[in-house]
């Protein structure tokens, strides 16, 4: 038995992971954005260990999310699953940072530094990565207009980069990045074409299979794709984990 943290485990494909995860027989701590969410959350899979709360749009919601998590003690997996979608209009976070980034790049950094380290990492990316830059040179936005679904897929080419920084830094952790496929969740849209039913379990997999202890890798159905080249350019991937301690004060261990 396996114990599991999944951010962004309310509805949709977290809680599809968490629930999947439950009846393999293991411990599932759930993630949602607020109390009422959380009851939800609970009352769709009660048999989660427990909820913890907070928005990771900003610096202090996301310190506040590791803090509860590590208040409740070791866990042998932590999969990055929160993340907004690719019709996001451009607005900032209180604390001055485009929403799509503080949660989808920001906030996945701050949870992989500051939760106390697992066995195993499991990072959300999407096929729309493939076709996408880093663009680290204007990763706020300022100096290009905004388009939701570029920033979304730069979003998700940070996810894997960080997946495979972490790889890279900490080879003790079986650290891989997926990508779920497009599929027809409150995100993805009632028209996505993708197969709902093998959208959750490379990540459940990942977390907690026994024949999954591999590393630096990327997924797709539960088999190995290659990723975007950039995701394991090591310079990059630096230049990345810069910014997000820049913005944070947060250095990665």
């Amino acid at each position: 038995m396996s114990r599991i943290f999944i951010s962004g485990s309310s509805a949709g494909l977290g809680l599809m992971t968490a629930r999947l995860l439950v009846e393999q027989g293991h411990q599932v701590v759930l993630h949602a954005r607020n109390r009422a969410r959380a009851d939800d959350a609970l009352h769709a899979l009660p048999q989660a260990e427990a909820v913890v709360t907070g928005d990771l749009e900003t610096i202090a919601g996301a310190k506040s999310v590791a803090s509860q998590v590590n208040a409740l003690g070791h866990f042998d997996a932590v999969i990055h699953n929160a993340a907004v979608g690719y019709r996001e209009k451009h607005r900032l976070t209180a604390d001055g940072l485009p929403h799509l980034f503080a949660i989808n790049t920001l906030s996945v950094y701050l949870l992989t530094a500051l939760i106390a380290r697992p066995q195993r990492l499991v990072y959300l990316s999407s096929g729309m990565h493939h076709h996408a830059k880093a663009s680290l040179d204007d990763i706020f936005w300022t100096r290009r207009r905004w388009d939701g679904a570029q920033a979304y897929a730069e979003s998700k080419l940070h996810d894997a980069m960080l997946a495979f920084a972490v790889a890279r830094r900490w080879p003790e952790v079986c650290s891989n990045a997926l990508e779920p496929g497009w599929v027809p969740t409150r995100m993805g849209g009632a028209g996505a074409p993708d197969d709902m039913d093998q959208a959750h379990l490379t990540q459940a997999w990942l977390a907690a299979g026994d024949d999954a202890r591999v590393t630096g890798t990327y997924f797709y159905h539960l088999q190995r794709l290659a990723a975007n080249p950039q995701a394991h350019d090591p310079h990059l991937q630096t230049r990345l984990l810069q910014i997000c301690e820049e913005v944070s004060g947060i250095a990665l261990p």
